[in-house]
């Protein structure tokens, strides 16, 4: 059975100023995520779930069902700010998603295979696709799950702070836990410039440049969905009154891992990674880009 690829397109873009995962960036005028589909198609995946909100639908369907037909089964759910919020919950005093863990349930009717889920606007590399979908296909522990690990040395961004799951490994690479930090960046002055930390209200924590963190390349067997809902539920009559509060994948598999009901495996990947979250990284990403096309890695057109 061929895996699904779900793709977490729902985001506003607050910092980028726009919908970044709708714009340019390849030589041909290619989102990030036609490249996510191209490895993904090429690795084996047998359908594409945009996880998206509805005013951005007709836009989705515009631009990728055309390039898609006959290479790959397409598919959309939509993540609204009451999609399996539990009766009795609210009001719910929101303008933004609840986060990347409430996106992967809301795709839950829209996806019956062991299924990967990316960001939109992250540029993984083939060989991570290749890697998750040979575990998916061959793996058959439902409760063993999946984590393309990278560097946070490597993932950056030289125009602010990004937010990262800090990872902590187990002897065998399975995953001890993952955190979201939502504020790493490096250093740029005193006599500690250049090292990498997270900050927190009560300080700044460094991190060496090999801690893998995870870039939202996950892995799951379908049957985590109703252990989604369940976590999800508690943590929206928890939360329901804080407008700014967000449900993480990275909470997922933390609190599968500390229940007992799943583990993770940790693989880290040597595929390039690059992402785009100021619009001062788009430059970086366009020439990254071309630089895969003029050296083979991708042909001239994608599509």
């Amino acid at each position: 059975m061929q895996p699904t690829l779900l793709i977490l397109a729902a985001g506003i873009g607050s910092r980028y100023g726009g919908i970044k995962q709708l714009d340019q960036f390849g030589p041909n005028g290619e989102t990030i995520i036609d490249y996510s589909l191209y490895d993904a198609i090429r690795a084996g995946f047998g359908k594409v779930v945009f996880i998206i909100r509805e005013e951005l639908r007709r836009d989705f369907e515009g631009i990728f069902l055309p390039k898609l037909a006959g290479k790959i089964e397409v598919d959309f759910a939509i993540q609204a700010l009451d999609s399996y919020v539990p009766e009795g919950v609210g009001p719910v005093q929101r303008t933004k998603p609840w986060g990347t863990g409430h996106a992967m349930l809301c795709a839950w009717q829209q996806t019956d295979t062991p299924f990967a889920i990316i960001n939109a606007d992250d540029f993984y590399g083939q060989e991570a696709f290749e890697i998750l979908a040979n575990f998916l296909v061959n793996d058959t522990n439902d409760d063993l799950h999946a984590l393309v690990g990278y560097e946070i040395q490597n993932t950056l961004s030289d125009y602010g702070s990004v937010s990262r799951g800090v990872c902590e490994l187990n002897p065998d690479e399975t995953l001890e836990s993952v955190v979201e930090r939502t504020k790493i960046y490096r250093l740029n002055e005193g006599e500690n410039a250049g090292q990498i930390v997270f900050e927190e209200p009560d300080g700044l924590t460094p991190l060496a440049p090999e801690t893998p963190v995870s870039m939202n390349f996950w892995g799951f067997k379908p049957a985590v969905f109703p252990l989604v809902q369940e976590q999800f539920s508690d943590y929206a009559r928890a939360n329901y009154n804080s407008p700014k509060a967000e449900f993480y994948i990275p909470t997922i598999m933390t609190n599968l891992i500390e229940r007992n009901q799943g583990r993770c495996k940790v693989f880290r990947s040597r595929s390039e990674w690059f992402g785009v979250t100021y619009p001062e990284d788009k430059p970086m990403v366009q020439a990254s880009l071309k630089r895969l096309h003029d050296t083979g890695k991708y042909p001239e057109k994608l599509w």
